[in-house]
């Protein structure tokens, strides 16, 4: 049975004077996932919701597969819908393929061979058993619930309600409705936010089985390479968007190579449009006939000024023509990569303290069986000098609690020893600042001082634009705002650099640039996080909690 894909023509989406589309156009075929990757602001849910038809083009059109499944950012259900209603919607579909299966059988049971009527019976059904199969309509009741297992949700009560579960439980139910109802055409924006390994690999495993289209936004480089065939960068390039066959690794270095080549193409234009305008500005006078000439040009020079400002004007004809050819059609400069690069990234503890005598001389922060009331326990840990330290483990383990501590943001009973004068800069998972009035470039320069963030600018630390800088930090994106937090820390490097899931909210090339930047140097970095793709490359220890029971 053919399956539709889902096509986009020339989409233009304007948004507050800002074109976030400029006539997109895409194929998303059955059995090849499509992922979409980019910059806070580049556009995926942009173009999910068009694609979706939650939202219409401003020019352009959108031809989709019927019975679209779309899973929001945001959960489609109100807060008094039960779990029990969510899975009936859901299952839905199913339960009327098979209705109408028994239907047709009871027609056609009634119908004699050879009567009226009863050849186009025969292809009703044949076409709704197609169907039915597909689908696996006979293996929705499993599925739903092998699928609220999968996601963690197995212990819920059909009759509790939305409002009465966390964000993160009504995200996962509203994918595990999507997952279960196995729609013709899937689109998934961030699919694996509030996922531990487990759930994440279910996911994967299942939405790799759908035979349907799958488009997916998601800044989880672990699930885009183990489920997308291939992938769209909605980032500015000189010809606009651009598709890549393979997964994230494929593009990894496909795109790398790209950038080299703008880059590279950009400066040689660059050069020539120098060589031109020097040629048009000075030949002529370089070459004029008025200067001083030779003895042996004198006898013939009357017949050879003619045919050198001949000469002259040519050449300044050509360079002119080319020059404004050239000045037309220039390719833009490539916008500078939003990289994590301070001057560097911590700074040393010190020589006086590092020549510390004594139990904890030689180490930043000591643990010896501490815990904060009502939380998990502390394990015992020492940090030192140059340490990198990976905390893993799944929610509730106390990775926030431990990074607290390590900060002295939050007490804790037993031992816990910082070496004096010890500076710790800590990013937190909440993202918020006090005047979202002020621009992010204000925000950075009254939390460091005009004279620090004049020697640091802002921009210069590669994570936000410079266009960004002068924007409200009300008006930036979550991860825009990430970055302006972890750009106050950097400008001003600590001796311990405490980072809790930095990876949320940045884009997957911001993500791999940030774990360059954690790699050796002064300073020690312990970071706290469930990206999959960040802990199978991590290269220093590992630290993991447990939850009870685990």
């Amino acid at each position: 049975m053919s399956r539709p894909a889902l096509q986009a023509h020339d989409l233009v989406r304007i948004h507050a004077g800002r074109r976030i589309l400029d006539g997109l156009s895409l194929t998303a075929a059955p059995g090849r996932p499509l992922g979409l990757i980019g910059e806070n602001g580049a556009g995926k849910t942009t173009l999910l919701r068009l694609l979706a038809g939650v939202d219409r083009p401003d020019v352009g059109r959108v031809s989709r597969p019927a019975g679209l499944g779309f899973l929001h950012q945001e959960v489609p259900f109100d807060t008094g819908t039960t779990v029990a209603q969510v899975l009936d919607d859901a299952l839905r579909e199913a339960r009327a393929a098979l209705a109408e299966l028994d239907r047709l059988t009871g027609l056609l049971g009634r119908t004699p061979d050879g009567s009226p009527g009863h050849a186009a019976l025969l292809d009703a059904y044949a076409a709704a058993l197609e169907r039915a199969e597909e689908a696996e309509v006979w293996d929705a009741d499993r599925r739903a619930a092998r699928t609220l297992h999968g996601l963690g949700l197995g212990d819920l009560s059909p009759e509790r309600t939305l409002g009465s579960l966390s964000g993160g439980r009504r995200g996962r139910l509203a994918l595990a409705a999507l997952l279960v109802r196995r729609p013709a055409a899937l689109l998934l924006d961030e699919p694996t936010n509030h996922l531990d390994d487990e759930a994440a690999a279910f996911v994967e495993e299942r939405v790799r089985e759908l035979p349907g289209v799958v488009v997916v936004a998601s800044h989880d480089r672990a699930f885009l390479e183990a489920v997308c065939t291939e992938l769209i960068d909605l980032d500015p390039a000189p010809g606009g968007p651009v598709r890549y066959g393979g997964g994230y690794h494929a593009y990894l270095s496909v795109r790398q190579a790209e950038r080299r080549r703008w880059a590279q193409r950009f400066t040689e234009e660059q050069q020539e449009l120098r060589d031109l305008r020097r040629a048009a500005e000075v030949t002529g006078h370089r070459l004029a006939p008025d200067r001083a000439r030779t003895d042996h040009e004198k006898m013939g020079y009357g017949h050879r000024a003619g045919r050198v400002q001949r000469q002259i004007s040519r050449r300044v004809r050509d360079a002119a023509r080319r020059l404004a050819e050239l000045e037309r059609n220039a390719i833009a400069a490539p916008p500078r990569p939003l990289t994590f690069r301070p001057a560097q990234l911590a700074t040393g503890s010190g020589t006086e303290e590092a020549g510390e005598s004594g139990e904890h001389g030689a180490r930043l922060v000591v643990l010896r069986d501490a815990h904060v009331p009502g939380r998990p326990p502390l394990p015992p840990l020492e940090i030192g000098e140059g340490d990198r330290l990976l905390v893993t483990g799944g929610n509730g383990a106390g990775k926030s609690t431990l990074l607290s501590v390590l900060a002295g943001r939050l007490p804790a009973h037993g031992t816990v020893h910082r070496r004096p004068g010890l500076i710790t800069a800590m990013l937190t998972q909440d993202t918020a600042f006090a005047h979202p009035d002020r621009t992010a470039r204000q925000v950075y320069a009254r939390a460091l001082g005009a004279e620090r963030a004049e020697e640091v600018p802002l921009a210069a630390l590669g994570l936000l634009s410079e266009a960004d800088t002068r924007q409200p930090v009300g008006r930036l994106s979550a991860g825009q705002r990430r970055r302006l937090a972890l750009a106050l820390l950097v400008a001003r490097p600590p001796h311990l650099l405490l980072l809790d899931e930095p990876t949320n909210h940045l884009s997957p090339r911001l993500c791999d640039e940030l774990e360059e930047a954690l790699g050796p140097g002064p300073g020690a970095i312990v970071v706290a996080s469930h990206d999959r793709w960040l802990r199978r490359r991590w290269g220093g220890r590992e630290l993991r909690l447990r939850t009870e029971g685990s």
